[in-house]
Order: structure tokens, then C-alpha cells, then sequence
């Protein structure tokens, strides 16, 4: 998310361990971890290995070209980013609910949610550690927030954060669990090109990092990450008697994973309007429409997907906590324009 919520273990200081399966087995060291890491590029994985970050069987290897053996454990330790904390910034917040445990935030299009590379400041953590302030007991023994799951920038609607240790371990355990034993729910409203046959529908694909390019998720027939996607048509757009121009598609993840929405929507033809990596294929129909509409879909800058609903059990409480959010201005002027086509 990101369009949903990013599960890689890999965060700064904590190990990745994974047991070699017969597939992976002959081959090179560096091929395997980057097939299994979605967060770290295989150039980022290449200096750990060369840094001495790596083991395989309990030996520090130090070559990326190493070969793996069926059943060595392949443990790979992310240090500390040399990178100061990130800093707190003044920037504005639409809080839709928050206590002492946790908060809930209406991102808009444009905000990245976590400091990195080309991003270290101007992000949701940096606005979360000005406006939170003290009430940041710590996660991790550090006063910060804790992000269980994103959205990616140009996606907009809702995100919880945990303010507490306690609240972390909680909304993480939910997320990880996928909702299956617990309230979480997570819905997405995406405005895609044509429109599906049926009127809904599931997405069962695995992904993993493209190999053709490394910033982008690609759906793979092995390996990759287990990805399902429910979608529901909600709207149809186009001249009556004529193939719809595009939809309004609800998108409920059993998964959250890297782009989740955007390539599995693409991955059975209907890529979200606006989407540049996954639907470039589709920007010559916009020289087909009409004006004015034919203007608004130019003018629209991003992926057209909105995080509506968030549900999740109170991380101390154990209340069922439900959210929703309204169409942002872009997303509702879009949607207006379609619907008068």
C-alpha cells in the first residue's frame, strides 16, 4: 500500500531467517534473499552479504554468488540506519480518532508514510512525532510510532498507528492475522479501465519484486508472496449499449501486499485509472474521450485508489473500532465526470 498493508520482515535492526526450500536450492545467495525480501533491493542485499550481515548454516558468507543448499538457514541481520531519527515537522494532520494507545489518520494523496531513501523528511512519521509529542511511549524502546501497516503515497484514506509498545504488538498481531480470527477489515475504492465481466470477483496471484525492474511487483506463477484479492463492481461507466470506459471497483484485502490493488487489478486487465507503472498501456484512451471528461481524467496525477474502511479490535480495550472516509476531492471530481459520460 503501499495500497495495503507490507509484511516483509526486514526492519531496521531485526533478522530474517528462512529455511532453503528444494526450488531455491543451487542458487546464488543474493537471488534467493531478494526473491524473499520485497523491501530491500538486490544491490541493498549485496553490500549486507558483502558486509557480513549474512549466514547460511550458521557461517557468515560474505560472496553474493554463494549457492545454497535444501535446508541450510539463510539468517540475514539489518543494522541500524546510520541515518539519524527522524525528525518532527509541523505538518498538517486530518486525525479521525485518537487516545493514549493508538491513532487514526485520513492520509491524503502525496504523503509518504515512512521516512527513506529520496523521502527522509516530510512524511507521516515526521507529522506523527510533532503532534504526538510526549504521548510517544515507545516502540522498540524509542519514542516513535509504530507503523503496522501503509499505504502507498499516492494513495489516500486511512492508516492506524500505534503510539505504545503494547499497541504495536496488538495491531500487528491483527494484521498479520489478516483478519481471520479478529474484526480487521480493510477496503479500497479503485476507479480501474473497462470493467470486469462479472460483477465480482477474486484475485489469487502471488507476488514478488519484478525482475524486469526492481521498484516495481510483478504477480509470479512460483515463489513470490501469497496475494488474494476480493473485488466487487460497484459502478459502470460509458454510454449505455457500449463496453463500459471504466469502473468503480471495491477492492477487500485478505492479504496486504506491495502494490496488492494496483498489479492485481492489472494482472486481469483493468488497470487503475491514473496508474502509471501498471496501466501505462492504457493512457492512449484518454485521447478517445470526450471533454470535458477527457480533461479530468488527464489531470488526474495518481492512482485512483481511496483506503474507505478500516476495522480493527482495540489493541487494549478490545473494542471493535470501525472508520470511513469520504472520496477526496480528486477521486469525487473524477468520479462525477464518469458518471455525466
Amino acid at each position: 500500500m503501499n495500497d495495503g498493508t507490507p509484511e516483509d520482515p526486514t526492519e531496521f535492526g531485526s533478522d530474517f531467517t528462512y529455511q532453503v526450500e528444494a526450488d531455491d536450492a543451487g542458487k546464488r545467495l543474493d537471488a534467493v534473499l531478494a526473491s524473499r525480501l520485497d523491501t530491500l533491493s538486490r544491490n541493498r542485499i549485496q553490500a549486507l552479504i558483502k558486509s557480513g550481515d549474512v549466514t547460511a548454516g550458521g557461517r557468515k558468507i560474505v560472496e553474493p554468488k554463494y549457492r545454497v543448499n535444501e535446508g541450510e538457514v539463510l539468517t540475514l541481520s539489518l543494522p541500524e540506519p546510520e541515518d539519524p531519527e527522524p525528525q518532527g515537522e509541523d505538518i498538517p494532520l486530518t486525525i479521525v480518532y485518537e487516545d493514549e494507545h493508538l491513532i487514526v489518520i485520513d492520509k491524503p494523496a502525496g504523503l509518504v508514510v515512512h521516512p527513506g531513501p529520496g523521502n527522509w523528511t516530510g512524511t507521516l512519521v515526521n507529522a506523527l512525532i510533532h503532534h504526538c509529542g510526549d504521548s510517544l511511549s515507545g516502540v522498540g524502546g524509542v519514542k516513535r510510532p509504530g507503523i503496522v501497516h501503509r499505504i502507498d503515497k499516492d494513495t489516500s484514506g486511512l492508516l492506524v498507528v500505534a503510539k505504545t509498545d503494547q499497541a504495536h504488538q496488538g495491531l500487528s498481531a491483527q494484521f498479520a492475522d489478516h483478519g481471520k480470527t479478529g474484526p480487521l477489515e480493510r477496503a479500497y475504492a479503485a476507479i480501474v479501465w473497462g470493467a470486469p465481466s462479472s460483477l465480482k470477483g477474486t484475485v489469487d496471484a502471488n507476488l514478488a519484486r519484478s525482475q524486469a525492474n526492481r521498484q516495481k511487483i510483478a504477480v509470479v506463477k512460483t515463489s513470490g508472496r501469497h496475494a488474494i484479492t476480493h473485488w466487487q463492481v460497484k459502478e459502470r461507466f460509458g454510454p449505455e449499449g457500449e463496453p463500459a470506459v471504466a469502473s468503480l471497483i471495491e477492492c477487500r484485502l485478505e492479504t496486504g501486499r506491495t502494490h496488492q490493488i494496483r498489479v492485481h487489478m492489472a494482472h486481469i486487465g483493468h488497470p487503475l485509472v491514473g496508474d502509471d507503472d501498471y496501466g501505462a498501456g492504457f493512457k492512449t484512451k484518454i485521447n478517445r474521450l470526450p471533454e470535458p471528461l477527457k480533461g479530468v481524467v488527464a489531470g488526474f496525477s495518481r492512482q485512483a485508489l481511496h483506503a474507505g474502511l478500516l476495522a480493527f479490535a482495540h489493541p487494549i480495550t478490545g473494542e471493535t473500532m470501525r472508520f470511513e472516509s469520504s472520496y477526496p476531492a480528486d477521486f469525487n471530481e473524477l468520479l462525477l465526470a464518469l458518471r455525466k459520460f
